[in-house]
């Protein structure tokens, strides 16, 4: 009772000077600009501070094992600059995997060997003002912290992305869960650090006023109406389950009927059922502005917002670290980002994964308000990194280096099969639609265990219509099997053992209202299906 005493205290004190000052146009270029410039400072003092002289910290030991001291790092920083450094450390043993950085698995190195958990990666200089947990892509989520300084730096770069694209005077609404949920509450506070309106906040979980959820729903709750008592257009949540997005539809049409076209923030699948319900209803939305986040934005999802008249872009986020990747205003790929390096360090490596060896995204927390503080850590991403000066604002203000096709290299492993996320989401969202109809956000393998043994569903929306199960089946193992002659052979151990399900059902969500096209269950889920 008194850690939550103490903890409700920081939040309000933190939440109360965090609003008591906007940020203009001016203090936001500033920001970014000042940081940009010193960035190489800002990486020596994180390191300084949060590692060397950090004896809990998980990187020192593998620091010391290859011989390198903070005189040794800061020297090669400035020589090299801070990716060839990074490059240099990996090259010698310093990196981390993801599940060590999720707390999954001890650190483990010859010679070296640390029960570690998530929490001892955590950023031991930021103030925790408030602990949420992340919606879990990959896992039961990660205990995190809302830092409004974060808050704050992140703002900054929403309005810089906000006049990149001429979106500072549109109406605006978020599609996003409201906590422990992070991405719409922290959503909420920048607009309100911006003094911008919000619209609508429309959520796809609903609040909850359980014991356990008592202070979720405090937090939710004091940042609105703490943000109105300031006199900012914030409103309390609405809950919108996913089946219902024509209700989102609805308010974008009249949008558009009154010639404003919004601006509306949320899940790449989340915008792609919005699309789905306005064609249904007949509903124009054209002009709106989809920013998008939270999953990949493939080819296929992107064809159905745009061909709602839609325009759409992504973000490139890890809960862990925030924001990593912002819209490039003048993208040569759809979901092409200017990576954040006043945020973070992106290297790459290969990775092998099953057959195939995919360029890894290795990150490093480079701002002192990282939730996270991260050392080469493995981000479970691989995609195209570049270098290139495409002219659009924010590649003015100094973010030059480019990410695109951006996708998990999660693998489902089952029978000694392994498949790739980018192979999954081809199969996913583009065979399975054209094939048997429906939308890319209709179907969904997950992963159950009957008996000890691990079958693999394939989810079906009923809104698909009859089909026929065999041959769904069939096109599922052809394609994957097509990728290799050692895929063709495990494709027919499949075959052989049966493991492939049709069920006719919705798709998974994650607590953050994702749908992947993998979905791994908690055993609690696995158990009660």
């Amino acid at each position: 009772m008194v850690d939550k005493l103490r903890t409700a205290s920081r939040f309000t004190g933190g939440l109360q000077r965090f609003l008591a000052s906007r940020l203009s146009q001016s203090n936001c270029h500033n920001l970014v600009t000042e940081q940009l410039d010193g960035r190489q400072d800002s990486f020596l003092q994180l390191m300084q501070e949060g590692v060397f002289n950090n004896p809990a910290s998980p990187y020192l030991p593998l620091l010391r094992k290859v011989g390198v001291s903070f005189a040794d790092l800061a020297s090669a920083v400035r020589r090299e600059g801070i990716e060839a450094t990074l490059g240099m450390l990996f090259d010698q043993g310093v990196w981390v995997t993801l599940d060590e950085f999720k707390g999954r698995v001890p650190l483990e190195r010859t010679g070296l060997h640390l029960n570690t958990t998530d929490r001892h990666f955590d950023n031991p200089l930021i103030s925790r003002h408030f602990s949420l947990r992340t919606g879990g892509s990959r896992s039961r989520g990660t205990l995190l912290y809302i830092e409004f300084d974060l808050v704050e730096y992140e703002a900054a770069q929403d309005r810089l992305f906000l006049d990149a694209f001429d979106l500072i005077h549109r109406p605006m609404a978020i599609w996003r869960p409201v906590p422990p949920g992070s991405a719409g509450i922290k959503g909420v506070l920048r607009r309100a650090k911006l003094g911008l309106r919000l619209d609508h906040w429309f959520s796809q979980n609903s609040l909850s006023a359980a014991p356990s959820q008592f202070g979720y729903l405090g937090v939710t709750c004091l940042s609105v109406l703490s943000a109105k008592a300031r006199g900012l257009r914030i409103p309390l949540p609405e809950h919108v389950p996913l089946p219902a997005a024509a209700k989102v539809a609805r308010w974008l049409a009249v949008m558009t009927a009154e010639g404003t076209p919004a601006l509306v923030d949320t899940i790449v699948s989340s915008g792609v059922r919005i699309c789905l319900a306005a064609r249904d209803q007949g509903l124009d939305i054209r002009g709106t502005f989809f920013r998008c986040g939270g999953e990949p934005l493939t080819p296929a999802k992107s064809q159905v917002i745009e061909d709602a008249g839609g325009r759409v872009v992504c973000h490139y986020a890890m809960a862990e670290l925030g924001r990593i990747g912002i819209a490039c205003a003048t993208a040569e790929h759809i979901d092409e980002v200017h990576i954040l390096g006043d945020k973070v360090g992106v290297i790459q490596r290969a990775k092998t994964v099953g057959e195939a060896s995919v360029p890894a995204l290795f990150l490093t927390s480079i701002h002192a308000s990282s939730p996270k503080l991260a050392l080469n850590v493995e981000s479970g991403d691989y995609g195209v990194l570049t270098e290139r000066d495409c002219g659009c604002p924010m590649s003015q203000i100094g973010y030059h280096q480019h990410a695109h096709t951006i996708r998990s290299y999660e693998k489902l492993t089952t029978e000694g099969m392994h498949f790739l996320g980018h192979e999954l989401v081809v199969l996913i969202e583009e065979v399975l639609p054209a094939q048997f109809g429906g939308a890319p956000t209709d179907y969904q393998m997950v992963e159950a265990e009957e008996q000890g043994m691990t079958k693999i569903r394939l989810i079906v929306s009923p809104r698909v219509g009859p089909m026929d199960e065999t041959t769904v089946v069939s096109c599922v193992l052809e394609t994957l099997g097509g990728t290799s002659p050692g895929m063709k052979m495990m494709a027919d151990y499949w075959r052989q053992g049966e493991t492939l399900q049709v069920i006719r059902e919705e798709p998974h969500l994650t607590a953050a209202a994702k749908i992947q096209a993998l979905h791994a269950p908690t055993r609690a889920e696995g158990d009660s299906r």
